[in-house]
């Protein structure tokens, strides 16, 4: 199986063969080698499947909003689409789960991030790649979803540079003695010692794992022969274990994967599946490729034991992240007029239904298995950067470090960051606990009742403000403006903190466009009252956002943007992408009926120069939603002829 194959052989979906685009082509040789296009040939008729299951995913939340109906457990008696496995037996523990592998067992500190960055050369992004397995983390999640930029060839040069270190390729080898340098220089500043001895043995330490893009998502670079977009999920997998497996193996590591968005169990079997496919094509057992899964949607929390059974023969652990999984909240009540967030930092993970969330996903991870295994359950994330005024660092650095203490002492096996800057800061706290992880751990069992679905959407009160209204819009805008800049992965904060160094930049992606536009559409669309009074624009306690308001306030906010310093915002965006950005934030948040993903704005957008070009494609977006709850998620611009 090769290239040719991919582009004329018979590939099992209604689409015929796949079309390559000339940007996949170019890495060919690199990335789709006889493995890789094994794997994604294999794997490409559940694309299928997929489009279904996307398409039931549209009609449940067009149901629900027009039905005004919560979201509800499954019937105990069914069975889990697409397995065998009965609802009940699944939150029985009646399956057969696994052995976490050896090198999952202790994953005190995650770190997450992007392999690659915009218009960058492969050194440097496998100085990306260095920086983050020399940090001392016991795992590091290579993202190539909401982290990872999409513009030009960017997915592909992240697996190129994944697939050199993972191999060990001397170009990486050098680049990676250098970073070693750099960053034991760092610590003798900052920590007043060396994070490490010997670089090589420090590469050995850190397990690398991948997330793949989410199964909503459709690739930018490989489309079906007729012209309708292929999952980015499929790509993503694919290329991740067709060019790695190999090496990963015989180095004695895990192939890992951190699948994201997933929200049923059906759409955890599915992943199985593709995984299974793939893993046919190699050669390999079912099974030998393990996940854990982002619990990043509310839909997934009502079947944690369903999905945790579904992929059993591979399943080794949940992650309770913050950003999407608001806004997965904030989107499955947008029907409810009643269900109105306050300022968004007053939404940790102790607020109502953040905290019956975490503690669900703990319970469903120290649930036991026919066999007595438990899983791992990984904490969220610690988006600070530890760079600032001295005052600023040392306030953030102790609010992390109790964040963390608060998880370990919760249950969790470890927690994430978004900076390897943070892994000697954060990684002391397990360390003090002294276990592996809290297998041992045991807590009440998982209630299916409905008070237990009632804390799952459970409000706190909570302040709501016009400065909370223009943190959202500021931090909205610069996010915009990043992803169509090629930054997925960015550093922000809110204008009005510009030039103020004790207010920390906090390393965001795409699920902060996500919660930051679902919770102004929430103010506005359900009149979502102010808590306090602020003369300066003339509101006062009890009243509403509304669209002159948000006109008012988007202004305000724009031009704060165009005015700032280019460290904050580039100059040359402000003339570019910060306008389309601008375009976006104001069509989704005044759409009606609620757009489901940001990210659609976004994608179909990126590359676009001209805000008007951009509007027209957003309004297809709207008019596409408001005529049957079709999502437009195909890239645009590649023309499959």
């Amino acid at each position: 199986m090769g290239l040719g194959d991919l582009m004329t052989g018979s590939v099992s979906t209604s689409g015929g063969a796949l079309a390559l685009g000339p940007t996949i082509r170019h890495h060919a040789a690199e990335l789709l080698g006889p493995d890789a296009a094994a794997a994604l040939h294999a794997a490409a008729p559940l694309d299928d499947d997929r489009i279904a299951i996307l398409r039931a995913r549209a009609m449940r939340r067009r149901r629900r909003a027009h039905e005004r109906m919560p979201i509800g457990f499954l019937d105990p008696s069914a069975t889990i689409p697409r397995t065998s496995i009965a609802v009940a037996a699944a939150r029985a523990g009646d399956f057969e789960g696994i052995e976490i592998p050896a090198d999952l067992r202790r994953q005190w500190i995650q770190g997450t991030g992007p392999a690659a960055r915009p218009g960058a050369s492969i050194e440097t992004n496998l100085r990306n790649v260095a920086y983050a397995l020399l940090s001392g983390a016991d795992g590091w999640m290579f993202d190539g979803e909401d982290a990872l930029g999409q513009l030009g060839a960017m997915a592909l040069k992240s697996q190129r540079a994944i697939r050199a270190a993972i191999g060990r390729d001397p170009r990486f080898l050098d680049v990676a003695a250098d970073v070693a340098t750099a960053m034991n220089a760092w610590a003798g500043d900052a920590l007043g010692r060396t994070l490490f001895d010997d670089w090589r043995q420090q590469l050995e330490r850190t397990t690398l794992i991948y997330r793949p893009r989410g199964l909503h998502l459709d690739d930018r670079h490989v489309a079906r022969a007729d012209g309708r977009g292929f999952s980015a999920s499929i790509v993503d997998a694919a290329l991740f274990v067709g060019n790695n497996h190999a090496r990963l193996r015989a180095a004695g590591r895990s192939i890992v994967l951190y699948l994201p968005k997933i929200q049923t169990a059906e759409e955890a079997a599915l992943w199985h599946d593709i995984l299974a496919a793939i893993e046919g094509a190699l050669g390999l057992a079912v099974g030998t490729v393990k996940t854990y899964v982002l619990v990043e949607q509310i839909e997934a929390s009502f079947q944690l034991m369903e999905i945790r059974a579904a992929l059993a023969p591979r399943f080794v652990g949940f992650n309770t992240g913050r950003w999407d999984y608001i806004h997965s909240v904030a989107d499955a009540m947008a029907w409810d007029p009643a269900f109105r967030h306050p300022n968004i930092d007053a939404i940790t993970m102790t607020f109502g239904y953040m905290r019956a969330y975490e503690d669900r996903v703990r319970r469903a991870a120290n649930t036991p298995d026919r066999n007595g295994r438990h899983v791992l359950w990984q904490g969220g994330m610690e988006p600070n950067i530890p760079v600032g005024s001295p005052a600023g660092v040392a306030a953030a650095m102790e609010r992390a470090v109790a964040g963390a203490e608060r998880e370990a002492a919760a249950g969790a096996s470890g927690k994430w960051v978004a900076h390897w800057k943070m892994v000697p800061i954060v990684r002391p706290v397990w360390e003090r606990l002294g276990r592996d992880n809290a297998l041992d751990r045991t807590f009440p069992p998982l209630g299916y009742g409905e008070e237990d679905a009632d804390a799952l959407v459970a409000l706190e009160a909570g302040p709501r403000t016009v400065a909370g209204a223009r943190d959202l819009l500021s931090v909205a805008l610069q996010y915009a403006n990043a992803f169509g800049r090629g930054l997925q992965a960015a550093a922000l904060k809110p204008a009005d903190a510009f030039g103020d160094d004790d207010v920390l930049f906090l390393m965001e992606d795409l699920a902060t466009a996500e919660i930051r536009l679902g919770i102004l559409w929430e103010w506005l669309h359900k009149a979502a009252p102010f808590t306090e009074d602020d003369p300066a624009v003339g509101i006062r306690a009890g009243d509403a956002l509304n669209d002159t308001l948000l006109a008012r306030l988007l202004d305000e906010e724009f031009a704060k943007l165009v005015a700032a310093d280019d460290r904050d915002v580039h100059d040359a965006s402000k003339d570019t992408t910060l306008p389309i950005a601008r375009a976006i934030v104001d069509d989704y948040v005044r759409a009606d009926p609620k757009p489901p993903w940001a990210v659609d704005f976004l994608n179909i957008t990126l590359g676009v120069d001209d805000s008007a070009t951009a509007r027209e494609r957003t309004d297809r977006i709207l008019e596409a939603l408001r005529h049957d709850a079709t999502r437009i998620t195909r890239n645009l611009d590649f023309n499959v002829a």
